[in-house]
Protein backbone atom coordinates (compact mmCIF):
# COMPACT_ATOMS: atom_id res chain seq x y z
CA UNK A 1 0.00 0.00 0.00
CA UNK A 2 1.32 3.67 -0.79
CA UNK A 3 0.39 7.45 0.73
CA UNK A 4 -2.73 8.88 -1.23
CA UNK A 5 -1.95 10.23 -4.37
CA UNK A 6 0.07 13.35 -4.49
CA UNK A 7 -0.80 14.59 -8.23
CA UNK A 8 -4.23 15.69 -7.85
CA UNK A 9 -5.97 18.61 -5.74
CA UNK A 10 -9.46 18.53 -4.86
CA UNK A 11 -11.45 21.79 -5.04
CA UNK A 12 -14.85 21.97 -3.09
CA UNK A 13 -18.31 23.71 -4.89
CA UNK A 14 -20.95 24.38 -2.67
CA UNK A 15 -23.96 26.93 -3.27
CA UNK A 16 -27.46 26.19 -4.16
CA UNK A 17 -26.35 26.66 -7.76
CA UNK A 18 -23.52 24.31 -7.79
CA UNK A 19 -24.78 21.91 -10.41
CA UNK A 20 -26.51 24.82 -12.44
CA UNK A 21 -23.48 26.44 -12.49
CA UNK A 22 -21.33 23.53 -13.93
CA UNK A 23 -23.65 21.96 -16.22
CA UNK A 24 -23.43 25.09 -18.43
CA UNK A 25 -19.46 25.29 -18.96
CA UNK A 26 -18.61 21.08 -18.85
CA UNK A 27 -18.63 18.59 -21.53
CA UNK A 28 -20.74 15.84 -19.42
CA UNK A 29 -24.27 15.63 -17.52
CA UNK A 30 -23.38 16.46 -14.16
CA UNK A 31 -27.47 16.75 -13.25
CA UNK A 32 -27.24 13.07 -13.42
CA UNK A 33 -24.87 12.77 -11.08
CA UNK A 34 -26.70 10.88 -8.06
CA UNK A 35 -24.05 8.79 -5.91
CA UNK A 36 -21.77 8.57 -8.96
CA UNK A 37 -18.57 10.55 -9.67
CA UNK A 38 -18.62 12.08 -13.01
CA UNK A 39 -15.35 12.70 -15.59
CA UNK A 40 -15.99 15.73 -17.44
CA UNK A 41 -13.70 18.67 -19.46
CA UNK A 42 -13.44 22.27 -19.54
CA UNK A 43 -13.01 22.98 -23.27
CA UNK A 44 -12.23 26.30 -25.27
CA UNK A 45 -14.87 27.94 -27.08
CA UNK A 46 -13.02 26.47 -30.11
CA UNK A 47 -13.92 23.16 -28.54
CA UNK A 48 -10.29 22.16 -27.71
CA UNK A 49 -9.36 20.48 -24.44
CA UNK A 50 -8.70 22.95 -21.51
CA UNK A 51 -8.71 20.15 -18.43
CA UNK A 52 -10.13 17.55 -17.12
CA UNK A 53 -11.58 16.20 -13.95
CA UNK A 54 -13.81 14.51 -11.59
CA UNK A 55 -17.35 15.79 -9.89
CA UNK A 56 -17.59 13.91 -6.86
CA UNK A 57 -20.71 14.09 -4.81
CA UNK A 58 -20.34 14.85 -1.30
CA UNK A 59 -23.63 16.02 0.28
CA UNK A 60 -24.29 19.83 -0.34
CA UNK A 61 -20.96 19.90 -1.89
CA UNK A 62 -19.37 18.96 -5.05
CA UNK A 63 -15.58 17.99 -4.57
CA UNK A 64 -13.34 18.61 -8.20
CA UNK A 65 -11.05 16.26 -8.28
CA UNK A 66 -8.59 17.61 -10.87
CA UNK A 67 -4.69 17.45 -11.65
CA UNK A 68 -2.39 19.04 -9.29
CA UNK A 69 -0.77 21.19 -11.74
CA UNK A 70 -3.66 22.18 -13.27
CA UNK A 71 -5.93 23.28 -9.96
CA UNK A 72 -4.87 26.96 -9.36
CA UNK A 73 -5.43 27.44 -12.76
CA UNK A 74 -8.99 25.80 -12.91
CA UNK A 75 -10.02 27.30 -9.89
CA UNK A 76 -9.31 30.96 -10.76
CA UNK A 77 -11.09 30.12 -14.53
CA UNK A 78 -13.94 28.75 -12.25
CA UNK A 79 -14.23 31.66 -9.91
CA UNK A 80 -13.76 34.31 -13.31
CA UNK A 81 -17.47 32.21 -14.39
CA UNK A 82 -19.01 32.85 -11.46
CA UNK A 83 -20.59 36.11 -11.80
CA UNK A 84 -23.91 36.23 -10.11
CA UNK A 85 -24.47 32.43 -9.31
CA UNK A 86 -25.00 31.66 -5.89
CA UNK A 87 -21.72 28.94 -4.96
CA UNK A 88 -18.46 29.29 -3.11
CA UNK A 89 -15.64 27.94 -4.32
CA UNK A 90 -12.41 27.04 -2.22
CA UNK A 91 -9.40 24.47 -2.51
CA UNK A 92 -9.19 22.04 0.18
CA UNK A 93 -6.68 19.86 1.78
CA UNK A 94 -8.79 16.69 0.64
CA UNK A 95 -6.23 13.71 -0.54
CA UNK A 96 -7.01 11.33 -3.58
CA UNK A 97 -6.85 7.94 -3.15
CA UNK A 98 -7.09 5.03 -5.63
CA UNK A 99 -7.22 1.29 -6.07
CA UNK A 100 -8.19 -1.57 -8.70
CA UNK A 101 -10.75 -4.23 -8.03
CA UNK A 102 -14.33 -3.73 -6.67
CA UNK A 103 -15.14 -0.71 -5.24
CA UNK A 104 -14.68 -0.43 -1.22
CA UNK A 105 -17.57 1.41 0.97
CA UNK A 106 -17.43 4.82 0.85
CA UNK A 107 -15.48 5.11 -2.41
CA UNK A 108 -16.47 5.65 -5.87
CA UNK A 109 -15.98 3.63 -8.83
CA UNK A 110 -14.19 5.39 -11.87
CA UNK A 111 -16.27 6.32 -14.90
CA UNK A 112 -13.72 5.75 -17.15
CA UNK A 113 -12.97 2.06 -17.71
CA UNK A 114 -13.75 -0.99 -15.05
CA UNK A 115 -10.33 -1.60 -15.01
CA UNK A 116 -9.29 1.44 -13.16
CA UNK A 117 -11.10 0.55 -10.31
CA UNK A 118 -11.79 3.17 -7.35
CA UNK A 119 -11.19 6.93 -6.36
CA UNK A 120 -11.71 7.86 -2.91
CA UNK A 121 -11.73 11.07 -0.28
CA UNK A 122 -11.31 9.86 3.10
CA UNK A 123 -7.79 9.52 3.71
CA UNK A 124 -7.66 5.91 3.08
CA UNK A 125 -4.33 4.91 1.48
CA UNK A 126 -3.98 4.19 -2.18
CA UNK A 127 -2.87 0.90 -3.62
CA UNK A 128 0.77 0.56 -4.97
CA UNK A 129 -0.60 -0.11 -9.02
CA UNK A 130 1.22 0.38 -12.05
CA UNK A 131 -1.48 2.68 -13.43
CA UNK A 132 0.58 4.09 -16.48
CA UNK A 133 0.79 0.25 -17.54
CA UNK A 134 -3.66 0.57 -17.21
CA UNK A 135 -3.56 3.63 -19.17
CA UNK A 136 -1.57 2.22 -22.04
CA UNK A 137 -3.85 -1.04 -22.62
CA UNK A 138 -6.93 0.49 -21.82
CA UNK A 139 -6.03 3.74 -24.50
CA UNK A 140 -6.65 6.24 -21.44
CA UNK A 141 -5.07 10.04 -21.63
CA UNK A 142 -3.25 11.64 -18.96
CA UNK A 143 -3.58 15.18 -18.80
CA UNK A 144 -0.32 17.16 -19.35
CA UNK A 145 0.75 13.80 -21.71
CA UNK A 146 -1.73 12.99 -24.22
CA UNK A 147 -4.48 15.72 -23.26
CA UNK A 148 -2.81 18.82 -24.47
CA UNK A 149 -4.33 22.26 -25.41
CA UNK A 150 -4.72 21.06 -29.07
CA UNK A 151 -6.73 17.88 -28.24
CA UNK A 152 -10.39 17.60 -29.69
CA UNK A 153 -12.44 15.54 -27.12
CA UNK A 154 -13.48 13.01 -29.38
CA UNK A 155 -9.93 12.28 -30.98
CA UNK A 156 -8.78 11.76 -27.29
CA UNK A 157 -11.64 9.00 -26.87
CA UNK A 158 -13.67 11.19 -24.38
CA UNK A 159 -17.11 9.31 -25.91
CA UNK A 160 -15.75 6.07 -24.67
CA UNK A 161 -14.46 7.11 -21.92
CA UNK A 162 -17.52 8.61 -20.32
CA UNK A 163 -16.48 12.04 -20.86
CA UNK A 164 -18.51 13.65 -22.98
CA UNK A 165 -22.45 14.07 -23.33
CA UNK A 166 -24.40 14.59 -26.54
CA UNK A 167 -27.90 15.34 -24.98
CA UNK A 168 -27.37 17.70 -22.27
CA UNK A 169 -27.58 21.08 -24.42
CA UNK A 170 -25.22 24.01 -24.39
CA UNK A 171 -21.57 24.49 -22.79
CA UNK A 172 -18.81 26.10 -23.63
CA UNK A 173 -17.41 24.47 -26.73
CA UNK A 174 -20.28 22.47 -27.57
CA UNK A 175 -20.96 23.34 -31.00
CA UNK A 176 -17.38 21.83 -32.19
CA UNK A 177 -17.88 18.59 -29.80
CA UNK A 178 -21.12 18.32 -31.86
CA UNK A 179 -20.52 18.76 -35.09
CA UNK A 180 -17.44 16.58 -34.90
CA UNK A 181 -19.44 13.48 -33.37
CA UNK A 182 -22.81 14.22 -36.15
CA UNK A 183 -20.94 15.66 -39.27
CA UNK A 184 -17.24 14.23 -39.66
CA UNK A 185 -15.60 11.09 -39.63
CA UNK A 186 -12.60 11.19 -37.40
CA UNK A 187 -9.29 11.16 -39.09
CA UNK A 188 -6.91 11.15 -36.46
CA UNK A 189 -7.14 10.08 -32.96
CA UNK A 190 -5.65 8.43 -29.33
CA UNK A 191 -5.17 4.68 -30.01
CA UNK A 192 -3.13 1.90 -28.15
CA UNK A 193 -0.04 1.00 -30.60
CA UNK A 194 2.52 -2.09 -30.24
CA UNK A 195 5.87 -0.85 -29.65
CA UNK A 196 9.37 -2.66 -29.93
CA UNK A 197 12.25 -0.05 -28.35
CA UNK A 198 11.70 2.96 -26.52
CA UNK A 199 11.22 6.79 -27.86
CA UNK A 200 11.25 9.44 -25.74
CA UNK A 201 7.24 11.39 -24.94
CA UNK A 202 6.23 13.47 -27.85
CA UNK A 203 8.74 11.48 -30.52
CA UNK A 204 7.14 11.89 -33.82
CA UNK A 205 6.09 8.84 -35.42
CA UNK A 206 7.12 8.70 -39.52
CA UNK A 207 5.75 6.22 -42.30
CA UNK A 208 8.49 4.22 -44.35
CA UNK A 209 8.53 6.80 -46.47
CA UNK A 210 9.06 9.55 -44.33
CA UNK A 211 6.32 11.12 -43.76
CA UNK A 212 4.54 12.71 -40.37
CA UNK A 213 2.20 10.07 -39.00
CA UNK A 214 1.59 11.33 -35.34
CA UNK A 215 3.50 11.13 -32.25
CA UNK A 216 4.17 8.35 -29.39
CA UNK A 217 3.22 9.26 -26.10
CA UNK A 218 3.45 6.88 -22.86
CA UNK A 219 4.75 3.56 -22.94
CA UNK A 220 4.75 0.19 -20.95
CA UNK A 221 6.46 -2.56 -21.71
CA UNK A 222 5.22 -3.56 -25.72
CA UNK A 223 2.49 -1.17 -25.63
CA UNK A 224 2.42 2.57 -25.91
CA UNK A 225 -0.46 5.14 -26.60
CA UNK A 226 -0.14 7.07 -29.60
CA UNK A 227 -2.00 10.18 -31.28
CA UNK A 228 -2.36 8.51 -34.94
CA UNK A 229 -3.24 10.24 -38.53
CA UNK A 230 -5.48 7.25 -39.25
CA UNK A 231 -4.38 7.55 -43.51
CA UNK A 232 -0.87 7.35 -42.67
CA UNK A 233 -0.78 4.67 -40.23
CA UNK A 234 -1.74 1.72 -42.40
CA UNK A 235 1.89 0.32 -42.20
CA UNK A 236 5.12 0.09 -40.16
CA UNK A 237 5.84 3.48 -38.27
CA UNK A 238 9.01 4.42 -36.59
CA UNK A 239 10.44 6.97 -33.84
CA UNK A 240 13.54 7.27 -33.45
CA UNK A 241 14.71 3.79 -32.75
CA UNK A 242 11.00 2.47 -31.81
CA UNK A 243 9.26 0.50 -34.47
CA UNK A 244 5.57 0.93 -34.06
CA UNK A 245 2.69 -0.90 -35.54
CA UNK A 246 -1.25 -0.48 -35.22
CA UNK A 247 -3.69 -3.18 -35.29
CA UNK A 248 -6.58 -0.72 -35.92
Amino acid sequence: MSPSSQDRQVIALSGPDRIKFLQGLVSNDVSKMNDQVVYTALLTPQGKFMVDFFVVPQGETLLIDVAESEAPALLKRLTMYKMRSKVTLEMTELTVSRGTGDTLDGAFTDPRHAALGWRAYDGRPSEDVDWDALRVLHCVPKTGVELTPDTYLLEAGFERLNGVDFRKGCYVGQEITARMKHKTELRKGLVTVNITGQAPVGSTLKTQDGKDAGTVFTQSGNKAIAYLRFDRARGPLTAGDAQITWDG
